[in-house]
């Protein structure tokens, strides 16, 4: 029997939307929903669609007939491989609508709330050069775009000092400039690329788990400070030293130089010992007065400056007056918890990493901030009898979890805490919709507030204050 063919061709189609996974949208003539990765809404454009699913198509735009007002022209030359930044070609304006859209689509569809009137989202002043950390793979065997592989040519170097392309894990694109990250992060990058292959140093092959130089992390802060991390496949000291060195003498400005060897199959460095070379083995960034120390492994927000922004939300949602007793869920190395502490009477921070509560501990002695107290434990777990009778029962809960979203015993939980108030930070507002449904049966949303920390982007993070019915 023939298989059906499961490809389509459409002809003249209005793209109307964007915002799921960054895609754009158009509706073919049967009424399914088609999902491009190339096109940005009020194009007119013909379709091919390479998957069919029940209720739509994916598809890509092969011919523009009319190109939309919303579009610009991206930047970065690697737009459309990358994959880092899918919407670079669409006008910063436009990017804030279609994030503001999905995040209130989210919430009266997925949550069936009842919105109050939506403040409007919070834009970033950057648009570009806003992200203090990168992170970079070495590939002895980079990805060869379509133009170099039409031209039947030997293509010459072959290593590439990049990001995966979307989807495939052994397949690495060279980055001649990247508009993420401020310098001297650029110039880092190519020197070393530079130092690398004049001396002979090879490139990782991931698929055959070969070769010498692995990954490259840059940490930049607010206040000038820079890490720089080395991840080694293997050990080789004269090599090492010589690029260690090399970094060290022609970029006086890193104030933590460190490198890790790591043998293992994947590239995570979380378990691994990372070695500290020159400098001290952390970094500090700063937000009103207060300072976070940030090594290797810590998680910061990625964009320093709307991080600020993100968490003056959240304190001004909290309304704190210096009497209140707060509970801080996912508090990660606590920042929120320290940030808004000078106006509550005690913060209290739970989470299920171990070395995340040890650097909050750490940093707020070192920011002199005597109450917080910050615990490990599981968040499905926490809230028992004897927890709440030793902390005391919370008059605001801050939740900012990751983005599954909370478990659902955590949101069971909060039914039964009933706190007053709780301020629900997320960077998934779908499963932050999902939550909200929950909760609804005895909370009321009030407020939300979106915060766009990701420009050229789909990514957004949303912000919402729930009050006791």
């Amino acid at each position: 029997m023939a298989r059906k063919n499961r490809k389509r061709f459409f002809e003249q189609l209005e793209v109307i939307d964007a915002g799921a996974k960054g895609k754009a949208i158009a509706k073919a003539p049967d009424g399914k929903v088609i999902f491009l990765s190339n096109a940005v809404p009020g194009d007119i454009v013909d379709v091919q669609t390479f998957k069919k699913r029940k209720a739509y198509y994916e598809g890509k735009a092969v011919t523009f007939h009319t190109l939309s007002n919303k579009r610009t022209e991206p930047q970065c030359e690697h737009f459309g491989v990358c994959g880092g930044c899918k919407w670079q070609h669409m006008g910063y304006e436009h990017q804030l609508y279609y994030k503001q859209k999905e995040v209130t689509n989210n919430l009266t569809r997925i949550g069936h709330i009842d919105l109050p009137e939506v403040a409007p989202i919070l834009g970033s002043e950057k648009q570009y050069y806003y992200r203090n950390k990168m992170e970079y793979s070495f590939s002895d065997n980079r990805w060869l775009t379509q133009e170099e592989v039409a031209s039947g040519q030997d293509v010459g170097d072959r290593n590439a000092l990049g990001f995966h392309i979307p989807g495939m894990w052994d397949k690495i694109l060279d980055i001649k400039k990247c508009y993420l990250q401020a310098e001297p992060s650029n110039t880092i990058r190519l020197a070393i690329k530079a130092f690398a292959i004049k001396n002979e140093m090879e490139f990782f092959n991931t698929r055959n788990q070969t070769g010498f130089l692995r990954t490259l992390m840059i940490r930049t802060s607010s206040n000038g400070e820079l890490m720089v991390l080395i991840q080694f496949f293997r050990e080789d000291v004269f090599k090492r030293t010589s690029l260690l060195e090399f970094l060290k003498t022609e970029f006086p400005e890193i104030t933590s130089l460190q490198y890790v060897i790591n043998s293992k199959a994947n590239d995570t460095i979380y378990d691994q010992e990372v070695i500290c070379y020159h400098g001290r083995d952390h970094i500090f960034e700063e937000m009103e007065g207060l300072a976070f120390k940030i090594n290797a492994k810590s998680f910061y927000q990625t964009n320093s400056e709307q991080a600020y922004e993100l968490y003056k939300i959240t304190r001004d949602f909290a309304s704190l007056t210096g009497q209140e007793t707060v509970y801080d869920l996912y508090t990660g190395t606590g920042t929120i918890a320290q940030f808004i502490a000078k106006k509550a009477k005690k913060v209290v921070g739970v989470e299920a990493v171990p070395d995340a509560i040890e650097a909050a501990k750490e940093n707020a002695k070192q920011n002199q901030i005597i109450n917080t107290e910050f615990y490990v434990g599981d968040m499905a777990k926490v809230f028992d009898e004897a927890f709440i009778a030793k902390h005391g029962k919370p008059d605001v809960v801050i939740t900012d979890p990751p983005r599954d979203g909370m478990h659902k015993k955590v949101v069971g939980q909060l039914l039964d805490l009933e706190a007053p108030k709780i301020v629900y930070v997320s960077c998934n507002s779908a499963t932050q919709a999902r939550d909200l449904a929950i909760l609804d049966q005895k909370y009321k949303v009030v407020k939300s507030q979106a915060v766009d920390m990701f420009p050229q982007t789909h990514h957004v993070e949303n912000v919402v204050l729930l009050e006791l019915r």
